[in-house]
């Protein structure tokens, strides 16, 4: 039986646009962004910020570096939120809210950055004016907990963390590479199409569990 229900950020719960953020990261001067940017995983210095190997002050200077110019923190957040392709999708935070009143637990696992969660815990994140993390019982962010999926140790990390079971809990992500780390865990998921519906889905999911 289901008793917790983990999900990915980007392309799963708020639509991501790839094409969106590289734009905005050229205009701040960033030439090559194309090969710095990543869909999936992010690599050089992205990936660092990501993986909490370096604070949002030494990423500006990184960045600014590669720039050739300095730069302020509100250009760089303006950047990253290019990849959030469109508004917070309402309905689907609903079923966030509705599937906790079912008694469900439901969490957060996202590579992700402190820029981009700094616009979800804000007013802005959506019309309610609520925080993501409102709608979710706790959030594990790759750069807080410094491990990156598809390592299986963040997935071990928030296990422990949670006290959860293994074959109690689905995980919803985007990226297969995602999916195959957590079904070595034993944990069960549910591969989703990137910035889809997955609501019906899930409670088809869930059911062939019960």
């Amino acid at each position: 039986m289901i008793k917790n229900i983990v999900f990915d950020f980007g392309g799963v719960l708020f639509d991501l646009s790839w094409e969106q953020a590289v734009r905005r990261f050229k205009a701040i001067g960033l030439a090559d962004a194309e090969q710095r940017l990543d869909r999936f995983h992010q690599r050089g210095i992205f990936e660092q910020l990501e993986s909490g190997l370096l604070s949002t002050d030494d990423f500006l200077q990184e960045l600014g570096q590669l720039c050739h110019r300095s730069l302020s923190y509100d250009e760089v957040l303006h950047a990253w939120l290019g990849y959030v392709g469109a508004p917070m999708d309402e309905a689907k935070l609903n079923t966030l809210d509705q599937l906790r009143a079912e008694g469900y637990r439901t969490f957060l696992l996202s590579n992700t950055n402190p820029f981009v969660q700094a616009w979800a815990e804000g007013r802005d994140f959506c019309l309610s004016h609520r925080p993501l993390s409102s709608y979710l019982e706790k959030c594990y962010t790759s750069y807080e907990v410094r491990i990156m999926k598809p390592d299986p140790a963040i997935f071990q990390f928030m296990l422990r963390d949670a006290d959860i079971l293994s074959d109690e809990t689905i995980f919803l992500d985007d990226s297969p590479a995602n999916i195959a780390a957590a079904e070595s865990q034993g944990i069960h998921t549910l591969l989703v199409e990137k910035n889809g519906s997955w609501e019906s889905s899930l409670r088809e999911a869930i059911r062939s569990f019960e």
